[in-house]
């Protein structure tokens, strides 16, 4: 979050295979205007459903049961300022998120977490954490 610190204020943000909601809460509590939370799992959606109660957050919250790659597939340019990714690892869908977002930037900023020997496509800024990446692509 601290790289993307000054972009969050007022942002519209994308939390994509959302899980628990840590990314998404986090943004709100540093400022973003709104977050849309998407996940198809029962299970994390109940988790997500308690912390976003515990965290009293409202309207600024939507959650989406949805299939994450198929909510981005017909997402216009722009339709958010920034967007978070952390699919499973050795799933393959931290390239489909880059080649999709390379086609149609969903958002100005896409982060997308994935395992280190992993590389997305296109050009983006890579920072290493450990057996962990996060790849940041932002439009110009």
């Amino acid at each position: 979050m601290s790289i993307i610190q000054m972009d969050l204020p007022d942002a519209r943000v994308l939390d994509l295979f959302a899980g628990t909601g840590a990314l998404g809460i986090e943004a709100l509590s540093r400022g973003a205007q709104s977050t849309d939370f998407v996940e198809s799992s029962t299970k994390s959606l109940k988790v997500l459903d308690a912390n976003l109660k515990a965290f009293e957050i409202g309207s600024e919250g939507l959650v989406h049961r949805s299939d994450a790659l198929k909510f981005i597939a017909n997402l216009p340019a722009h339709a958010y300022d920034i967007a978070f990714a952390d699919p499973p690892y050795a799933s393959g869908f931290a390239d489909v998120v880059a080649e999709q977002w390379l086609k149609v930037p969903f958002a100005r900023i896409l982060g997308i977490e994935h395992e280190r020997n992993v590389r997305p496509p296109g050009d983006g800024d890579r920072r290493v954490y450990g057996d962990s990446v996060v790849t940041f692509y932002r439009t110009p």
